[in-house]
């Protein structure tokens, strides 16, 4: 099967390991979406269509990437090696990336983007979630929302992610240009806002609050960018405003924790940044012990996390966030898929989309077990081979 045929119905079997479960296993794909899956020997007799075989490897469902700012120009490698020789981060570097942006044409973007869009594909991510914030003005931001609706239908309004250079020292000024006119522009284009809501470094509580609202009464779902920086209120403005999701979580009081835990908010936790920003990483295990739905991304940017690797997410989360690999796949897959208000993604049961990864490797615990080791074989999205190759077969051209 090429990356350009669909057949009616595809029968993968010989799975090690579907998911955490144990195999012999075996998935039955039929007209997109996941037909059948479960034990080899409980496999419906009346299963058909072509066949893959895949060796006594392990699948799991594609990646949820739920938080990355995949549009942008330029690079910051300086910043990074600044600090890791000792600088903190302090969030003042967007503003190089926000100069790139405006002068980059949007076809540049575009190819920026598709670039790194194969390449999360490639490393098993099937669903992206992708924010504007990097051109801060209303047609720059409507620019970052085009290119990005060409890749996902997850896209963001981050108008708020930092106040424009020209707004210096006029916060709240800004403030109503992104929930007034920008707003006005992005939000055909968009499924979600966000808002970077700290104590010091971003927007304030109100300041964000009111944005959040105009996206809501513009028919935006929400989200928040929060408590990265410093403890701060973007957490319980998260759980006040049912926003889908709080991300980055580095510092969060008892109190945010028993809110989120009693919401519907999901908190997303981005290991990538700590790991390139030299930060302490979020307590996951405080998070999920006090039942909170948590979810793993990318945060997939120039400055502060650039990978699109969500293989190296589910390593530092069981490395350094003392999350086992159920939960760190979990979070990965279905908490990412929560975190985008989705049940037909994340999952290999029946009647959700065909989104899954062939691992080169045994079981899903080799994730962690070989970190930085290309494992993926195959990924699957919507039934249809879209990287990567079948054992024995040819690979799948990626776009």
């Amino acid at each position: 099967m090429s990356g350009g045929s669909v057949p009616d119905s595809l029968l993968v079997t010989g799975i090690g390991e579907l998911g955490l479960e144990g195999g012999p296993a075996a998935l039955l794909i039929a007209g997109g979406q996941v037909a059948w899956s479960g034990p080899a020997d409980r496999l419906p007799e009346q299963a058909g269509g072509e066949r893959v075989d895949v060796g006594g490897r392990a699948v799991i469902p594609g990646f949820v990437d739920s938080h990355t700012h995949l549009v942008f120009a330029g690079q910051r490698a300086a910043e990074w090696e600044a600090r890791m020789a000792g600088r903190p981060y302090a969030a003042g570097g967007i503003l190089t990336t926000v100069r790139a942006t405006r002068d980059a044409t949007e076809s540049q973007l575009a190819d920026r983007t598709r670039r790194l869009a194969a390449e999360a594909l490639r490393s098993g991510t099937t669903t992206l979630e992708v924010k504007s914030g990097y051109c801060l003005e209303p047609a720059g931001e409507e620019r970052m929302l085009r290119v990005a609706s060409g890749f996902t239908a997850e896209t963001t309004f981050l108008g708020a992610h930092v106040v424009a250079p020209e707004y210096a020292g006029r916060t709240d000024d800004y403030v109503e240009l992104v929930a007034g006119e920008m707003l006005a522009r992005c939000a055909p284009l968009a499924r979600w806002a966000d808002v970077f809501c700290e104590e010091r470094g971003a927007f304030d509580a109100d300041q964000s609050r009111h944005v959040l609202r105009a996206a809501a009464a513009a028919g935006l779902g929400l989200r928040v960018h929060g408590n990265q920086l410093g403890p701060g209120p973007g957490a319980g403005l998260a759980v006040e405003m049912a926003a889908a999701s709080v991300d980055h979580c580095t510092h969060l009081s008892a109190g945010d924790v028993e809110a989120l835990a009693g919401s519907g908010t999901v908190a997303t936790l981005l290991p990538g940044a700590e790991f390139s920003t030299r930060s302490p990483y979020p307590d996951a295990r405080r998070l999920l012990d006090a039942g909170a739905r948590v979810a793993l991304a990318t945060d997939c940017n120039p400055g502060t996390s650039f990978t699109t690797s969500m293989p190296l997410v589910v390593a530092l989360a069981v490395r350094e966030m003392r999350m086992t690999l159920a939960e760190a796949l979990d979070a990965a897959t279905a908490g990412g898929a929560a975190a985008l208000r989705r049940d037909d993604i994340g999952g290999l049961s029946p009647g959700q989309r065909a989104d899954l990864v062939v691992l080169e490797a045994p079981t899903a615990a080799w994730l962690g077990y070989r970190p930085g080791v290309d494992l993926v074989r195959a990924v699957v999205r919507g039934g249809q081979l879209a990287a990567g190759s079948w054992p024995g077969r040819g690979a799948a051209g990626i776009a």
